[in-house]
């Protein structure tokens, strides 16, 4: 092969090589931008119905809220959760995480807006304690982000105002508590602990069989740790609420979850399963750290469940 040949076949496998570059930049241009400005706005309401509670009782409507990780800017969000309303809730919960700036309080109260008004039960996450911060997401795949609490011991959001608020308007701090609530035609008996996530969960504060004349029992947690799940269930509480996986966030097709940040299992990242004889129901989440703005094969997500008799 002559000199120019050579040339000329080295030039062949450069532009190819460099077409090839470009697509694939291309692509995940493309890619990176459909997760974070289509997929990270594409609200969805997911719709259960859950055969729980005693023969003859009314339907109750329950809304599951968790993860909105809210900023101030973000309109659409705080008016798609506002609008929620029109659902008709007999009951909301709120599963936690729900702030990620120091003056994401008001803009949240404003999201719930008329939600207020209806029975409600919380929990905390760890972002509604303490802030996001930059940090290399592809750590998820290999490591939970419980390790990166470790060193800090001091919250810098505004837990507490957001608690007050909660509670100012009537509903229910189930952070390491239990207590009853009215919602429909029922008495349901209820308790949640804080987030094992960063080690406040501390079940032993309401430990103990669940309230037998109540009309239903529910649990509340931030994160879905396998250990308190097992204790809810043990006590007799029928319908336990979590959020905190995001349901994966960034999930592969005919795969799934990648991972769940967290002890459960990734066939229950997100949505309605079994735990033993309790009904879970994991959120998958409205919103993202502001450091990790993406969502992928995995939409922003509240749950309608239709609470009805056992057959």
């Amino acid at each position: 092969m002559t000199g120019s040949a050579v040339m000329n076949r080295a030039g062949r496998i450069l532009r190819g090589v460099g077409r090839a570059v470009a697509v694939t930049g291309a692509v995940g241009v493309a890619g990176f931008a459909y997760a974070s400005v289509v997929e990270r706005n594409w609200f969805r309401l997911r719709r259960y119905e859950i055969p729980v509670l005693a023969p003859g009782s009314d339907r109750l409507r329950v809304l599951h809220l968790s993860d909105a990780h809210l900023t101030p800017g973000r309109r659409m969000l705080i008016d798609w959760i506002r609008g929620l309303d029109a659902h008709d809730p007999d009951l909301v919960v709120n599963t936690g995480d729900s702030l990620a700036h120091p003056e994401a309080v008001e803009p949240f109260l404003e999201a719930l807006g008329p939600l207020l008004d209806r029975p409600g039960l919380f929990v905390y996450g760890s972002n509604d304690l303490f802030s996001p911060q930059l940090k290399n997401p592809v750590r998820y795949l290999w490591r939970s982000s419980k390790a990166d609490y470790n060193k800090r011991r001091i919250p810098d959001l505004p837990w507490r105002e957001l608690g007050a608020a909660m509670s100012g308007a009537g509903w229910l701090d189930l952070n390491n508590r239990r207590g009853s609530v009215k919602a429909g035609s029922l008495e349901i008996a209820v308790a949640g602990v804080h987030d094992s996530h960063i080690g406040l969960d501390r079940y032993e504060k309401v430990a103990g069989t669940a309230d037998s004349a109540a009309d239903l029992r529910i649990g509340v947690m931030h994160s879905p740790e396998p250990r308190n799940l097992d204790r809810f269930t043990a006590d007799g509480y029928e319908l336990l609420l979590a959020g905190h996986t995001h349901g994966g966030q960034v999930c592969l097709p005919l795969y799934g979850t990648l991972v769940t940040n967290c002890g459960i299992d990734r066939a229950r990242a997100w949505g309605l399963s079994r735990n033993g004889a309790s009904w879970l129901h994991v959120s998958g989440g409205l919103g993202t750290s502001p450091y990790a703005p993406v969502r992928f094969c995995c939409r922003p997500e509240a749950a309608i469940l239709d609470l009805v008799p056992r057959s």
